[in-house]
């Protein structure tokens, strides 16, 4: 059977890094890329690859003008493919940048394919400015799509959090405070460091390009768009390089004065290929071998990452442990100089009192996230996502107090046991749960803040009728 690992992530050297250690530490295995930054010029285009190189490469013609429209398209089919044919044990779908996994995974997994690892590729120096960094994909050349309004921050932040398993590229810029930033941004990750791949031109372009004469859809690939670190220029309120050369914008963060939130319609990324059967795998000797797909086990690659990219993933687990309402959220901590606040109370926000404090909470950390109560909406679950100084705020439906009895069998089980730790007596899981992740957080001043906004023990004793006649601060952030 096929296995398909998805790897990912804004990093694209570490993630070229980890594509290379699983082609070379997997017997059969091949990487599959879509290179979004050719969009513009109307095309797609994907490339397949061995070990020892370029297989096959060629255009995907935009669908509806948008380039991960011509993904979602192309992969499935070509995933297909290669589990017909029988002679790949391992499929890797190296995204590109911006692509994040959460929706490239459902679509594979979708499709009845056997997905089987997700990974996000991290250079561990590059963590804070990037999450730092609140521009637009649009304004850095990484837009997805026409309509992306992602940022920068946002989508890495994403990329991080999804993915079970990260693969560190060695950096000796990394630093003590990185590592502990890293740690508490993904506690339950499974972190594997990568080292260099010993592998002559690894892209192999120039010696697979230099013979082939192309037709039709087929056309020389470029690299997409990188990001590194190329500057000492410090980014405002760290000690970490700024982005140059590479199509990245400072990680100067963007102040939430108007609208406090990334608008909806975040373009999440989606995925298909193209390429052609793989040939036979190069053993160190310099022969070739013939490796039989249903040989290849966990237990007979090479290297942790290996195995890892074979272990196993569940999209629907993935899935529930990003949901607001029941996300899996970092727990307190503080080393290195790095803090997380986890901020938990059970009384609702006066909603003018905490829109007039969004600037300030949000350029409060680098990261946070979670699910917040406001007392002129008491039924209303909301998702609270921060980071780059921009916050998305977003229903995420009913509190599950505010569901009748009869509605509760069809909540998933997994909703109603996160409820059950939050439950409260008068008002059910209804409830402030707010994390803060930052290198010099403010905790003290933080919860000062925060505490600022709930309603005042009147306001709270007036009850449900006079909270529901608070001025409606968020109805523009709310989309109402």
């Amino acid at each position: 059977m096929l296995s398909v690992a998805i790897v990912g992530g804004l990093h694209a050297d570490a993630r070229r890094q980890a594509v290379e250690r699983l082609l070379v530490d997997v017997p059969g295995a091949v990487a599959l890329h879509h290179d979004l930054s050719t969009a513009v010029q109307g095309t797609v285009v994907r490339t397949v690859r061995d070990r020892t190189g370029i297989v096959s490469a060629g255009e995907a013609p935009l669908v509806n003008d948008c380039a991960c429209c011509a993904l979602r398209e192309d992969l499935v089919p070509e995933l297909e493919r290669l589990a017909a044919d029988g002679l790949t044990r391992l499929a890797i779908v190296e995204l590109w940048d911006s692509v994040e996994p959460k929706a490239m995974a459902e679509v594979v997994a979708s499709a009845g394919l056997h997905l089987t690892g997700v990974i996000t590729a991290v250079d561990p120096a590059l963590v804070l400015p990037y999450l730092g960094n609140g521009d637009d994909l649009a304004d850095a050349g990484l837009a997805a799509a026409a309509t992306d309004q992602r940022t920068v921050a946002d989508t890495f932040a994403r990329q991080l959090e999804y993915a079970p398993v990260l693969a560190l590229a060695d950096s000796e810029e990394a630093d003590d405070e990185d590592r502990a930033l890293l740690v508490q941004l993904h506690p339950t990750a499974r972190q594997v460091p990568i080292g260099p791949v010993a592998l002559p031109d690894p892209w192999g372009w120039e010696s697979w390009f230099a013979g082939q004469e192309f037709t039709g859809q087929e056309c020389a690939g470029r690299e997409g768009g990188t990001a590194r670190a190329t500057d000492p220029g410090a980014v405002p309120g760290t000690d970490r390089p700024d982005f140059e050369g590479s199509g990245h914008p400072g990680a100067a963060g963007r102040g939430a004065e108007d609208g406090h939130a990334v608008p909806e319609g975040r373009d999440a990324p989606r995925g298909r290929m193209t390429p052609a059967a793989p040939g036979p795998v190069t053993s160190e000797a310099g022969g070739s071998e013939s490796v039989p797909p249903e040989s290849v086990t966990p237990e007979s690659v090479g290297s942790v990452l290996a195995e890892l990219a074979l272990a196993g993933f569940d999209v629907e687990a993935a899935a529930a442990a990003q949901h607001p309402a029941c996300a899996l959220l970092p727990a307190e901590a503080d080393e290195c100089g790095v803090s997380t606040l986890v901020w938990h109370r059970c009384r609702p926000f006066h909603p003018e009192r905490l829109y007039a404090a969004l600037e300030d909470l949000t350029c409060a950390a680098a990261r946070s996230r979670g699910r917040f109560w406001l007392a002129d909406r008491p039924d209303t679950l909301l998702h609270w996502d921060a980071a780059g100084g921009a916050l998305c705020v977003e229903s995420a439906g009913p509190w599950l107090a505010s569901l009748p009895d009869a509605a509760w069998d069809m909540v998933p089980p997994v909703r109603r046991a996160a409820a059950a730790l939050d439950w409260h007596p008068e008002h059910g899981d209804c409830c402030q749960h707010l994390v803060f992740t930052s290198p010099g957080l403010d905790r003290d001043g933080l919860e000062l803040l925060l505490e600022s906004c709930l309603l005042t023990d009147a306001e709270y004793a007036a009850g449900r009728p006079a909270w529901k006649r608070l001025p409606p601060a968020f109805d523009t952030l709310l989309e109402v």
